[in-house]
């Protein structure tokens, strides 16, 4: 079973037993997770959901957690046939968990346990079953390092191969039919906070309204940033809304952005009506700070408002940003900075260039292939 817990004012996810109390080993890596690396409560939750299915396959199969590193495997396979409920599924039937799902589990189970084997509570031998250790000598001479050092790697032993699906945007078609559905200018700007500066859910109704700096010049609030613009900072809320990177950014804002805000402006005051409440993102009806769900539900009437043929979630939105930056010739550092990645890899899922740019490439090389074979026409 996995609960809330409460720890000063943040809270965090763990793992309850049959008798309704904490599983020790499992509650202290999850405490150290949330405030020992700082992670989000959205991150506890969907681990301390994972150690419980580990803790419930260790139990039906008579294993002690701390020894069944070695036998991942057949985790592995218990988890790809075993769903949430009901019988288990048999050979031919449809997988009960996808490779990303199965993955997502297995690392949070990798860390539990190497937690465990760093804080004294498992044997050190469990890393050797965990993780296998390679050095670079089998790797092209380009990818070694320079000065000759021989480095070593780890690598997860048990990982399913996740399909490389493309990244999922929203089309500039569905965005437009979004903010035409929208019947409030609280829709509109939110809408507008994804599709226009690529904020994450969790940003968006994290926003304080120290955040807002829409003025050509900021300097008067303290901000050297020029132009207009918002922060992205991540605090704990009271409405569960987290930023992913502990690293602040700043997004410029366009005039629609700006013109949306200000439209929306008189929504918010009359919804908060004097309260304390400096949430940018309101609920109209009660003035509370808005939450995720909402984000979702608002989400669902636009898109049936819409009359769109599928479901446009708000990452979508995000995702729609991004390549767009790209596609409008922006550097891949750039994308990377506007969209608070820490890595490269991560901003890289959205170089997939539309059809149309496709088909321009192939046809800017036959015209470079006429000119090379029958020189350059008068």
């Amino acid at each position: 079973m996995v609960r809330h817990a409460r720890r000063s004012l943040a809270r965090y996810w763990t793992v309850l037993d049959d008798g309704f109390a904490p599983v020790q080993d499992a509650d202290a890596f999850l405490r150290h997770l949330r405030f020992g690396r700082d992670a989000a409560e959205s991150t506890t939750a969907s681990y301390a959901g994972s150690l419980a299915l580990f803790l419930d396959w260790c139990g039906r199969s008579n294993r002690r957690w701390a020894d069944a590193a070695g036998a991942l495997g057949s985790f592995m396979l218990w988890l790809r046939h075993q769903p949430v409920s009901g019988p288990a599924r048999g050979p031919g039937a449809a997988a009960a968990r996808g490779e990303k799902r199965v993955n997502a589990i297995l690392a949070a189970v990798r860390g539990f346990l190497a937690f465990a084997v760093a804080e004294g509570r498992a044997p050190a031998l469990i890393l050797s079953q965990l993780y296998e250790l390679g050095d670079d000598r089998d790797l092209p001479a380009e990818l070694r390092g320079e000065d000759g050092r021989l480095r070593v790697r780890a690598r997860a032993r048990h990982r399913l191969v996740e399909p490389q699906d493309p990244v999922d945007r929203a089309t500039d078609d569905e965005v437009l039919a979004l903010l035409k559905a929208a019947k409030t200018a609280r829709d509109r700007f939110l809408v507008l906070l994804l599709a226009r500066a690529g904020l994450r859910r969790g940003e968006a109704v994290g926003l304080r309204r120290e955040d807002i700096h829409f003025m050509a010049d900021s300097s008067a609030l303290g901000c050297r940033v020029s132009g207009p613009h918002l922060h992205v900072v991540r605090r704990d809320n009271v409405n569960g809304a987290w930023a992913k990177s502990r690293h602040s950014r700043h997004v410029p804002a366009d005039r629609l952005l700006i013109q949306s805000y200000d439209q929306y402006w008189p929504e918010r005051e009359a919804a908060i009506s004097g309260a304390d409440n400096d949430f940018v993102l309101v609920v109209l009806r009660t003035g509370d700070p808005m939450g995720l769900g909402t984000v979702n539900e608002v989400f669902e009437r636009l898109c049936g408002r819409a009359g769109l043929d599928r479901t446009v979630t708000p990452h979508m939105l995000r995702h729609a940003f991004g390549s767009n930056v790209l596609d409008a010739g922006g550097a891949l550092d750039e994308a990377q900075a506007l969209l608070g990645h820490r890595s490269p890899s991560s901003t890289q899922v959205y170089l997939h260039p539309d059809f149309g740019r496709l088909r321009d490439a192939v046809d800017r090389v036959a015209i470079a292939s006429r000119m090379t074979t029958t020189g350059p026409t008068r």
